[in-house]
């Protein structure tokens, strides 16, 4: 996209939310003049830049006006990569969800309107490109039809046939074609080839050399098989449509991961998907950011979070690091936790130039925007909707607890 188009863009989507000022009419102004102690707006400003101006905590050498910058050039960011056209046909569904959440989520307003904002705008764009699924759809793409789908129809934008297109397919697969495994019947495997780091191609479960060039395959570990899973069993029970089994029968394998090991100075390499697998089991009871959590309900995924969120910030992985904060946020945890600051103070001294996290020489922009994404929610306080878990999900929550005795 041209770069005077893209600067175009930007001004009219994102100025009104940062700049709007709310008009305020004759009579108001009239009442205002008769009070006795009359508050200016060279006042109320000047109220804003000392809270602005205050210390995170007492001793902390980033100001609240810090983090609020942080959050809107991050998400700035973000948008500006998903104008692109390449990247919004790759990642479209995920930038969806991105915008959804934080613009369901956080507790500021302005940032929740500018993400908003953004969100609808690009959910237009993701329905005139997807308005009805391929001849022959694959179970891949109409698990991403679907995913796209539920996000624009949270920001608004429905689309009911394409939603019967999308459900009429998807009863055409199984659980292994979307899932690699069925969770009704077995625990996650350890059989599941990641795709050829040489030439991209996808092999079936079991392979041990692909396909097409004949080199080995590494494996993918059973957390990483599992949380994937464990995602696009709560897209389609949120969306109403199955994608290969509920989110309560994924769930309920949850303790076949236990115990959690650390990283073990690097002994365990499924340490990092273990991480991701736990902070997406928080996500999803959550419903990303959206429902606080007693610690009570998850204290094994708890200690595992509280105990390695360090390791994050010595490996110097954003990303990761966002995930542990954003999920010991759920929790409880605040900006009076060790853990939170240690994670703030690191965000805060490491952003790139460009309002992103993460490695400016990554190639592939997911690894550029999720690190992003996972940067701006883990500076940012939440506006709970609630406490706990929906009652569906406590249901399926208990069959974990059930699980565990057994």
């Amino acid at each position: 996209m041209h770069a005077k188009v893209l600067r175009s863009l930007l001004t009219l989507i994102l100025l009104p939310s940062l700049c709007a000022v709310a008009p305020v009419s004759t009579g108001a102004v009239g009442a205002i003049r008769t009070n006795a102690a009359p508050t200016s707006s060279r006042s109320l400003e000047a109220g804003r830049g000392a809270e602005r101006a205050r210390p995170l905590w007492p001793g902390s050498r980033f100001t609240e006006g810090d983090r609020r910058r942080a959050v809107r050039r991050g998400l700035r960011f973000i948008y500006r990569t998903a104008l692109d056209e390449n990247n919004f046909e790759q990642y479209g569904s995920d930038y969806l969800w991105c915008f959804y959440t934080v613009g369901e989520s956080v507790s500021d307003a302005g940032l929740r309107r500018t993400a908003r904002r953004m969100g609808v705008e690009r959910a237009r764009r993701w329905r005139r490109t997807h308005r009805s699924l391929p001849e022959g759809a694959t179970a891949q793409e109409v698990s991403d039809f679907a995913f796209g789908s539920d996000a624009a129809d949270s920001l608004g934008l429905r689309d009911d046939k394409l939603k019967e297109q999308i459900r009429l397919a998807a009863s055409r697969f199984t659980a292994r074609d979307f899932l690699l495994f069925d969770p009704a019947s077995e625990p996650p495997p350890s059989d599941v080839p990641d795709e050829c780091e040489f030439d991209k191609a996808r092999n079936e479960r079991g392979a041990t050399t692909c396909r097409r060039c004949g080199r080995p395959l590494k494996m993918r570990t059973r957390a990483d098989v599992w949380y994937d899973a464990l995602i696009t069993a709560y897209v389609g029970d949120r969306f109403g449509v199955r994608l290969g089994a509920d989110y309560g029968e994924v769930l309920k394998l949850l303790p076949t991961l236990r115990p959690y090991r650390g990283h073990e100075g690097g002994a365990n390499a499924e340490f990092y998907d273990t991480v991701y697998a736990v902070t997406h089991v928080v996500y999803t009871l959550n419903d990303y950011g959206q429902r606080s959590l007693s610690p009570s309900l998850l204290p094994d995924e708890l200690e595992f979070l509280r105990a390695n969120l360090r390791e994050a910030i010595a490996q110097g992985d954003a990303d990761m690091l966002g995930e542990f904060m954003d999920s010991l946020r759920a929790f409880g945890l605040t900006d009076r936790d060790d853990e939170i600051r240690a994670g703030m103070e690191y965000l805060l001294a490491r952003q790139n130039a460009d309002g992103s996290w993460g490695d400016v020489s990554e190639r592939d922009i997911y690894l550029r925007y999720h690190p992003t994404w996972n940067g701006v929610a883990a500076l940012s306080n939440y506006a709970w909707r609630g406490d706990g878990p929906t009652p569906a999900k406590m249901r399926a929550l208990s069959a974990v607890g059930a699980a565990r005795k057994d």
